[in-house]
């Protein structure tokens, strides 16, 4: 298989109405706990510019907004943000934009990319390519907050099987760990018409992204292993969260 077609799965499935299906119940509350917390935490002054990469249709983008930010989203899905576009206002925008291609330079105060929304691509030139055009977006003292899961704790309890029926469509999700991916491959019917779906994510490390923040001039500054922000722990911490500066 071709470097272009391992890389297509992201476009397939994250514009595809049973991606957001298949994830409607995502907790909102807790997205917008973790928002209070991360706000609370960097402080950042009323009407900072905030850029949400990989935003899809824009839930924590719309949500720093109502808290006082500038904030514009970028994505790869038009579908996706196509429906975040309704939410648009003087201090809120949408793109289709590629992460791995710099949106503006030295303009934001804050960038973020929340509930694992990297390791996508299958080579590192396209993870560091991502990083460095964070590095160039922001402005001096900038920072950059990376949500992530944590690899360890994600392939130490791998469900290798499971069914999900969600408004009548069956999902037969399958799971497992493939030269450094985390791969889910999603198979269901709907009208007749059979569907099969694929995520792969790159099963990286602290250490994985401490070469890739010092290789694009990112300095490391806190490390949190949940949406409390409490402390990192390899083995037991459900996300792996990283804020780094410029």
């Amino acid at each position: 298989m071709s470097e272009n077609n391992c890389n297509k799965w992201f476009e397939d499935w994250f514009d595809s109405p049973y991606y957001h299906l298949l994830y409607k119940n995502r907790d909102y509350s807790e997205a917008e706990s973790f928002i209070d917390n991360l706000v609370s935490f960097l402080k950042p002054e009323y009407g900072s510019r905030f850029l949400d990469l990989g935003c899809g249709k824009g839930r924590h983008s719309i949500y720093l907004n109502k808290k006082g930010f500038d904030v514009t989203g970028i994505d790869l899905s038009e579908n996706s943000i196509a429906a975040a576009k309704k939410f648009e206002n003087e201090q809120q925008n949408f793109y289709v934009h590629d992460m791995r291609k710099l949106f503006r330079t030295n303009y934001f105060d804050c960038v973020v990319n929340l509930f694992t929304s990297f390791g996508y691509f299958d080579n590192k030139r396209d993870d560091n390519a991502t990083i460095n055009a964070v590095y160039q977006s922001l402005k001096p003292d900038g920072y950059f907050v990376i949500d992530f899961f944590n690899a360890q704790k994600v392939i130490n309890c791998l469900v290798a099987e499971e069914t999900k029926i969600i408004e009548g469509v069956e999902f037969h999700i399958t799971k497992k760990v493939e030269n450094n991916f985390i791969v889910k491959q999603i198979q269901f019917n709907d009208k007749g018409k059979n569907y099969d779906f694929e995520e792969r994510v790159k099963a990286l490390t602290f250490s994985d992204f401490e070469k890739y923040f010092s290789a694009n001039r990112l300095k490391i500054v806190h490390l949190f292993g949940n949406y409390q922000l409490e402390k990192f722990d390899e083995v037991n911490s459900d996300r792996l969260i990283i804020i780094s500066k410029k």
